[in-house]
This record gives structure tokens, sequence and C-alpha cells, in this order.
């Protein structure tokens, strides 16, 4: 997961780059990168840490042009703390471009060697961002080779590249001197939206938040298998350019990865998960009373829009009965097992007076590793209640995710070869109820029937794109990303990694 945004301007773009970016702050903390370009010049600057400590005045003054793009990354694959590896990328053959890049290729390390040994084009870094540059590049130089450069050869480059990637990619790239291109996987797994403003000024970005916050009005999504060129004037140039696109987004977008203010292929974030809210209502009450729960309280933030309407749903009283301090990141994108447990109580602090002698039903998002739950459910009975009722929006996650989402290896996920009952056990809390797979995928759909499908493989073990095999996913994670040296003493040991007690993925 990271957020992305692509921009042809009138007018100077590097502070638009920078509130925009800003607004996609959710989507990645490790690193954030802009580029501008003036003419056929490139003006890069990136680094890891959040968008305000990455860019300063000075930074913002050697950003000049109205043309650009930028990232904010939560590293997949590679090394989280590299800055090599910190986006953008730019190659300078052919024409010069420069790209950003959404998801997580599945077949990475095959065209790392085929660029070599084929290609004889060079990667430098283990990013799987730089072997997607490299692909298009080849792919555009072949195409536009003793041509000028139009939108036909970049929509035959596009074809190409998708022939040859797998995995989940939503891209903006600059191609200097000429335009901007997008586009988006044939699954349509990770999303991209596309916007204009009063202007006519072009902005495509990873959610809807990010133009509509900019003063963008929203047009539509990229589709699967689409790609967009806009022009150095702003004509827009669009063509399907996959064989058999389907529209499959990440569900996991929906249960928590997005802003609730997002629209995301149609579906209002906030309205999907609101649905997500009713049906796990459905479940308590099949599960358990709602007589026996005093008080429904969410764990912050996602999960607000769930625990309302389950609350509502069951006539029970909502309450915030935890504080969450703004200024700790997300700690599902923290590298690193310590890192995260950690900041578990920095970052969340009970009210004792919503919890003290009453039974307390709190709703999370999600459950993925668990001791977050753990660890949350010891602080509701310390604070008092009397007895602690845990409800998950989302259903188990019991497999790895491998587009783009840092979900770790099997051993690792708290309901990988576990009964809901040894979970509970685990977590320590009086009942336990999750989220029903089938429901989750009706509900949500019913908000955009036409939609084809959902990725949803950590939830029901498909893989959406029909490669990936236990080699694969073995394979895949030897990539997940290096978190610690060798020799940092807050680094778990080997024999801890492969427990199924590795904290909550938030």
């Amino acid at each position: 997961m990271c957020g992305i945004v692509g921009v042809i301007s009138k007018a100077p773009v590097n502070q638009l780059l920078y509130d925009a970016l800003l607004l996609l702050q959710h989507r990645g903390q490790d690193a954030a990168g802009i580029v501008t370009m003036q003419g056929t010049r490139c003006f890069m600057h990136k680094a890891r840490g959040m968008v305000r400590d990455v860019f300063r005045t000075r930074d913002m003054r050697a950003l000049p042009g109205t043309v650009g793009l930028g990232q904010v990354r939560y590293p997949t694959a590679g090394n989280a703390y590299s800055e090599e590896e910190a986006q953008p990328f730019y190659v300078n053959a052919p024409f010069g471009i420069v790209l950003v890049h959404n998801g997580n290729l599945t077949n990475a390390q095959a065209l790392k060697a085929e660029l070599f040994d084929v290609d004889r084009r060079h990667i430098n870094t283990d990013s799987d961002t730089e072997v997607l540059l490299n692909v298009f590049a080849h792919e555009l130089d072949l195409a536009a080779r003793d041509l000028p450069l139009t939108a036909e050869e970049v929509f035959k480059a596009a074809a190409a590249v998708h022939r040859r990637l797998r995995g989940s990619y939503a891209v903006v790239a600059l191609i200097a001197g000429h335009g901007l291109l997008a586009m988006r996987d044939p699954f349509g797994i990770r999303p991209l939206a596309f916007g204009r403003n009063a202007e006519g000024d072009v902005m495509v970005a990873s959610e809807s938040v990010a133009l509509v916050g900019t003063g963008h009005r929203l047009e539509r999504d990229v589709a699967p298998g689409e790609a967009i060129f806009v022009d150095l004037a702003g004509r827009v140039h669009a063509r399907q350019c996959a064989a058999r696109p389907t529209l499959n987004p990440c569900m996991f977008e929906y249960v928590y990865l997005a802003r609730p203010d997002s629209v995301l292929d149609g579906i209002s974030v906030y309205q999907a998960r609101l649905e997500l809210g009713e049906t796990l209502a459905q479940r308590v009450i099949s599960t358990m009373p709602p007589s026996q729960i005093d008080v429904v309280i969410p764990i912050p933030e996602s999960s607000r829009p769930s625990a309302m309407q389950l609350a509502q749903r069951i006539g029970k009283p909502y309450r915030e009965g935890f504080v969450k301090n703004r200024y700790v990141g997300r700690t599902f994108i923290m590298p690193g097992q310590a890192v995260r447990k950690r900041s578990v109580r920095q970052k969340l602090n009970a009210i004792d007076v919503e919890f003290r002698d009453r039974n307390v039903l709190l709703v999370d998002d999600s459950i993925v590793r668990g001791t977050t739950s753990k660890e949350i459910v010891q602080m509701a009975r310390e604070a008092g209640a009397n007895r602690v009722y845990m409800a998950s929006a989302a259903p188990p996650v019991r497999w790895p995710n491998v587009y783009g989402i840092d979900m770790p290896t099997k051993e690792e996920l708290i309901a990988h070869g576990r009964s809901v009952e040894q979970i509970r056990e685990f977590i320590g809390a009086d009942a336990l109820i999750y989220q029903d797979v089938d429901a989750m995928k009706r509900v949500v759909k019913a908000l955009n029937p036409a939609l084809d499908g959902f990725e949803a493989s950590c939830f029901d073990g498909r893989y959406i794109t029909g490669d990936i095999t236990d080699a694969d996913l073995a394979a895949l994670d030897a990539q997940r990303p290096l978190c610690f040296d060798d020799d940092d003493e807050d680094a778990p040991p080997a024999s801890a990694l492969a427990l199924p007690v590795a904290e909550q993925a938030r």
C-alpha cells in the first residue's frame, strides 16, 4: 500500500503535490518523494520520513515546473530502510521517464532476470518499482523507435507492459517533454482516480480524497487495464490496453486502508463500513444476547462507522472509550514487530469511566496478527470492565496478501490454522465475533453491482491473478521488507517471527 499522485497543470505544481501527499499520508509513512518537470528537465526530492518532515521550504523551491508526481511509501518488498528505494524512480532512456507505483509485482524476480539477460537493462535495487519502470521503458523504446512519440506509441507500450507483469499495480509516470501516463492492472486491484479542476488541470491519485481536497472534481476511476495519457497541453487520451480486464478491487481498501471520505470504484468507503457494521450486528445477535452488552466501543479509527452502525442495530449506546494519540503512526505500517508493539499503549489510552463495571463490546476493523487485540483487551480490563467482548468488522485473516499489503506469512497470522475459540483464548476476550466472508462481499458489492468481484485473498485464500502457488508465497515472503539490521537489539529473534503471536496489523 502506497499513495501516488500525478498532475499536469498550467501553474507550478510543487505545493499542489505536497498537499495531495498530505491527504494520502495514511497510505504510507516510511518515505515520501516528489518529482517536477520543467521543459524536459526533472527535479526530484525524496527521503525517508513523513511528508511534513521530508519537504522543507528549500526543498520546495528546488521543485519548479507545471508537471509532476509524488508518492508516500509503505514498503512491501525490498528494504524498508533504504533511501534508494524511496520513490519516484528515474531512468534516462528513452526520453527520460519518472515513475511511481502502488502495488506489488508477483513476478518481479523473474522479470529482473529477464531484463538483464534479454533486455540488457540493469536493476540496482530490490524494489519491484524499479523493475516495473524498466519494463515500461524497454517497451516504450520498442514502440517509439524511429517514430515521433504519440499517444498511440504510449498505449502500445502499456499493452506490452500488461502482458509481461503479474500482480497489482497502479502507476503514474512522466515522460520528459511529452506528458503523463496513468495505468492500472487488468484486475483493478489497487485504486486510481482521475479528475480535473475548474481550470482544466488534470490530477490522478490513489484516492478521490486527494482530488477533492485539492480543488479537483472526481470524474471517474481509471478502469482495470486502462491507460490514460495526458499530453503537456492537457489533452486526455484513454484506451483499454488489456486483453481481458475485470474489476476486482482490494477488499481491504474498504475495510481499513482507504480514508472513509474517499470513493473507490464508485463505492463510498464510509458507506461500505456502515454496511459491514450492519452485517456484523447480525452476527453478534446470532452469537450472544445483546442484553449481555452494556456499551459498544470502537478501536480508533477505521472501525468507527461499523461500530456506530452495530450499536444502533443492537440498540446499545455507542461510546468513545479510547483516546488516540494522533502523533503516533499507524502501527499496521510500522516496519518491525518490536516497533509496533511498543507503540500500542503510546497510541491508545482508555477512558476509565466508559469501561468501569460494564460489559463492553470492542469493535475493530480487523484482527491480523493478534497481539494488539490482546493488549487492548487487557487495557479494557485494567480500566474496570466486567466483561470484554471483541468483534471484527472483517472476517478472519487466514492467508497472506501478495498484492501490496504487508500481510505477513501464514505462520504469523493469528487466524491461520486456528479456530475462533483458540483466537479468543489468545487475545483474552470473553467472546469473539467475526464478520462473515460472503456477507462482507455481498453488502459491499451491492453498493456498485458493476464490480466483477473483489480481491479478498487474505480472507478467502483465492488469489485473483490465478498464478500464486505455495512456492510463490515462500518466495514472496523472502522479498518482504528488511526492517531490522542483524545487530539491532530490538529485532525479534528469527524463531519469534515464526510464531502466530506477532502483533496485530493496524
